[in-house]
């Protein structure tokens, strides 16, 4: 008890000597005044999607459709509270698009540093949207930039709940409530069945995604371009990790929903007899879904 209590210190020292002077209206908050909950619940997600492949290697997947309908249907919902209560509040505050700093607005900033801390323990929340991959079974969804994008974003918003918990702050989490809300409903709905024909938008929640980036990225730098005492090096820091995002997103896109060849494409290709491990190459095509012939209909 007292080396982990030692340890804590030693570790919000750091971070204190690091960044500087907490914001100290957020003192006391849950989960803020100490790094290392946040720390160690980052690391048990991981642990946990490394654990549960092994776990799920050889059963059957979970259905779960009537836990992810109420955990979609309940991350809509927070969503739509946070958008509505950032609007009104940065409203009520007179907050400036452009620029906005971190102690102008009185109560309007308290306000959204409220918000904003619904906004950073959403993060912990949405790591069951990996874990629900894994009891499903759906590998191909866990890619680098889900798992980097969900274990990055908590840890950072720790960071800003603690240093700036308000003022510019408040863009990014706007625009993401708002995707969010469209992304879980979207994820909702396709968990039933009778649903999924009319789901024809995934393609645009991506593009929507990426422009959402973009706009952060513009409003952050905006600060920078004519400052108003927000701190420059959390601007660039956030440009640059939002960078990250555009880059990661980008490539997602382009492999996800590049054009596919065409029908005539796929029967002018000549048949081969490639042999592999004492099979047709087609086997393999037919083995993963992909065969598409008159008989197997």
């Amino acid at each position: 008890q007292e080396t982990l209590k030692a340890f804590d210190r030693e570790v919000n020292a750091f971070v204190d000597y690091m960044f500087g002077p907490r914001d100290a209206r957020v003192r006391g908050w849950f989960l803020l005044d100490s790094y290392l909950p946040t720390f160690f619940l980052t690391g048990a997600y991981l642990l946990c999607i490394w654990l549960g492949k092994k776990f799920m290697k050889n059963r059957p997947p979970f259905s779960l459709r009537a836990h992810l309908i109420v955990y979609n249907l309940g991350i809509t919902l927070l969503s739509f509270y946070m958008l509505i209560e950032l609007i009104l509040a940065t409203w009520e505050g007179g907050y400036n698009l452009q620029c906005q700093n971190l102690h102008s607005a009185g109560e309007a900033d308290i306000r959204v540093a409220k918000v904003l801390w619904w906004y950073y323990f959403s993060k912990v929340i949405e790591f069951m949207d990996t874990i629900f991959f894994v009891l499903r079974k759906k590998s191909s969804q866990i890619t680098f930039l889900h798992v980097y994008h969900h274990a990055t974003m908590f840890n950072i918003w720790w960071c800003v709940l603690n240093w700036i918990p308000c003022g510019q702050s408040f863009f990014g989490p706007t625009l993401n409530s708002f995707i969010h809300v469209l992304m879980y409903s979207y994820y909702g709905l396709s968990v039933i069945p009778s649903m999924r024909k009319y789901l024809w938008w995934k393609k645009y929640l991506t593009q929507a995604q990426l422009i959402q980036f973009l706009l952060t990225i513009v409003h952050t730098l905006s600060a920078a371009v004519k400052p108003c005492g927000f701190p420059f090096g959390c601007l660039m820091f956030q440009s640059s990790y939002m960078a990250t995002l555009v880059i990661l997103f980008i490539n997602f896109y382009i492999k996800t929903y590049r054009k596919a060849p065409s029908r005539t494409a796929i029967k002018e290709t000549p048949v081969t007899t490639e042999i592999k491990n004492g099979f047709h190459k087609d086997y393999f095509a037919a083995a993963n879904g992909f065969q598409n012939n008159k008989k197997a209909q």
